[in-house]
């Protein structure tokens, strides 16, 4: 008796359908937006009412492609998109036209540093090695931007790695630096979403100075571990000279609205090496060694 061989699918592919509902005969039926197919009607998917849909989309499409990708854990840089490389930096003194500019291009210059921290540490981490099942580890991420998001992905490709790029739609026009993997960059409309994604892989995070956009992800990181709604992982601040002047730790503490113990949910370091080390005890205190490929 032969064995009965079920088909995988009775309907056909969604792809199939679309080509043939894109070749209807013409009437004033099927020339009407009505006839569309709903996911083919962009005018339909961008309708107010369809926001939740837009959110599960947008939620949904990284998702399956980091996972299709074999990416289990990620490392992410948060950072200023204006920090210079430091051999532009000078650029920025020479071309100031006033005071004030020179004062804060001679600023931007002294952080220039970082981004070569930034370069530095991303390469360590891309030398940790892939689960025995293939299940990649602490793969770079970053905003995808320039400065030190550039210098994050740099420091994957320089040790031949793909590392994740979560670009944003901004009224200006924000390119994907160059090192981003292509098929590892994504595009944004929703900050919520896209700030989602930066912890949905989390194991590790490392913030250099910036401004608004660093605050808003690495205040909401440490709300959502002081809440208990994420688990606590290592976040390391770069420069503590910067933090220390741009936020008074203390004063909120002291002001009673923070804990003392809330601002043992990160540590300050001033070197690649110095987060790095601070990265692998933290896991290994947890039972788990980072091993380099």
């Amino acid at each position: 008796m032969n064995d009965i061989v079920t088909p995988k699918r009775v309907f056909h592919p969604a792809r199939e359908d679309a080509a043939v509902a894109n070749h209807p005969t013409e009437a004033p039926q099927t020339q009407h937006p009505a006839y569309r197919l709903a996911f083919q009607d962009m005018d339909f998917l961008l309708r107010e009412d369809l926001r939740p849909v837009r959110f599960q989309l947008e939620l949904l499409k990284p998702e399956l492609m980091l996972d299709e990708a074999n990416i289990e854990s990620t490392f992410v840089f948060y950072g200023s998109a204006r920090i210079p490389e430091p051999d532009k930096a000078d650029a920025l003194i020479e071309n100031a036209s006033t005071d004030y500019q020179r004062v804060v291009a001679g600023r931007l210059k002294e952080k220039a540093k970082y981004y070569e921290e930034a370069r530095r540490l991303a390469r360590m981490v891309s030398r940790v090695a892939p689960k025995d099942d293939g299940k990649r580890q602490f793969v770079v991420c970053s905003g995808g931007g320039p400065s030190i998001m550039e210098a994050a992905n740099r420091g994957a490709a320089d040790e031949g790695q793909e590392s994740v790029g979560l670009n944003i739609v901004l009224q200006h026009e924000q390119m994907p630096n160059p090192y981003v993997t292509p098929s590892l960059s994504f595009q944004f409309h929703y900050f919520a979403l896209r700030k989602m994604h930066f912890l949905l892989r989390a194991r590790a995070v490392a913030v250099f100075p910036g401004g608004f956009g660093t605050f808003d992800e690495m205040f909401e990181l440490l709300t959502l571990i002081q809440t208990g709604k994420v688990k606590p992982m290592p976040i390391v601040l770069f420069g503590r000279e910067f933090w220390e002047r741009v936020v008074d730790w203390e004063a909120l503490a002291e002001e009673g609205v923070i804990n003392i113990d809330d601002l043992d949910l990160f540590k300050f370091v001033e070197s690649a090496e110095e987060a790095w080390d601070h990265v692998r005890a933290y896991w290994s205190e947890k039972g788990e060694t980072l091993v380099a490929a």
